[in-house]
């Protein structure tokens, strides 16, 4: 019969804690060099693309162009570090797991990357267009002349493309607490409500305050949930199925 490794004292467990940060923080580090390297590309993609093209984006500090810098190289080393954050997690707690559970958890830890940039091309390709159309036309609607800071610009683009980047990542983050055995199906279903409110509020929160955006935005953050549930209620009932089955061989042993 296959055990969990047997649990560390505390102060080893702490100790463990805190090399996996000093760890995360190192390759973080060398991510955010890494985004700075890439940082000039990334951001003449971004000014010459069709939504920034459309706008003549203005310095308006000595450090406008050293803050779009730092925003833009955060945002790709934080990509670039969100799946060795989860394997650390998982490097973490893999020894109270299964052989098994270890095994499976750790598969997840490649496609924390992926969705990351699933979450990032929605924001940017879908939800960043609607929101810069309404707030330009309310400006225009007003009679104001617009004069736009590169840096405004970019904080308003990555104030959105940021969380729902990370939103995105909810469906794994679920398959992963289940795993763990912290969270279940009938939790999720029962906290669904209190979810659906948390979602649409986000979703208003970052869109034009008109109804389609909210809808267009809403829905897929809904479906994240439900696609997590789904994927919440397979893990379990695998976990079930082979909790049911080590029973069986105990119960045959004795």
């Amino acid at each position: 019969m296959q055990q969990p490794e047997e649990l560390m004292p505390l102060t080893e467990h702490l100790g463990e804690l805190r090399r996996r940060i000093i760890y995360v923080l190192l390759v973080f580090a060398a991510a955010l060099a890494g985004g700075f390297l890439a940082a000039q590309p990334v951001y003449t993609y971004l000014v010459h693309d069709g939504q920034a093209a459309q706008f003549s984006l203005h310095a308006i500090s000595f450090w406008d162009g050293v803050g779009i810098y730092m925003k833009i190289a955060l945002l790709l080393g934080l990509a670039l570090t969100c799946p060795f954050i989860v394997y650390q997690l998982w490097k973490f707690v893999s020894p109270g797991l299964l052989p098994q559970e270890r095994s499976a958890a750790g598969r997840y830890v490649p496609y924390t990357f992926v969705l990351f940039v699933l979450g990032a091309a929605f924001a940017y390709y879908v939800i960043f267009p609607m929101a810069l159309s309404f707030t330009t036309s309310v400006n225009r609607n007003l009679g104001l002349e617009e004069t736009y800071g590169v840096a405004q610009y970019f904080t308003f683009l990555f104030n959105i493309v940021l969380p729902v980047s990370l939103l995105f990542e909810l469906p794994l983050a679920v398959m992963l607490l289940t795993r763990l055995r912290l969270v279940t199906p009938r939790l999720l279903r029962k906290m669904r409500r209190v979810s659906y409110f948390a979602l649409v509020f986000v979703a208003v929160v970052i869109t034009p305050p008109d109804v389609v955006s909210d809808l267009l935005v809403s829905v897929p953050l809904l479906g994240l949930y439900e696609v997590s549930v789904l994927l919440s209620t397979v893990v379990y009932r695998k976990q079930q199925t082979a909790d049911a089955r080590l029973e069986e061989e105990l119960g045959a042993e004795e």
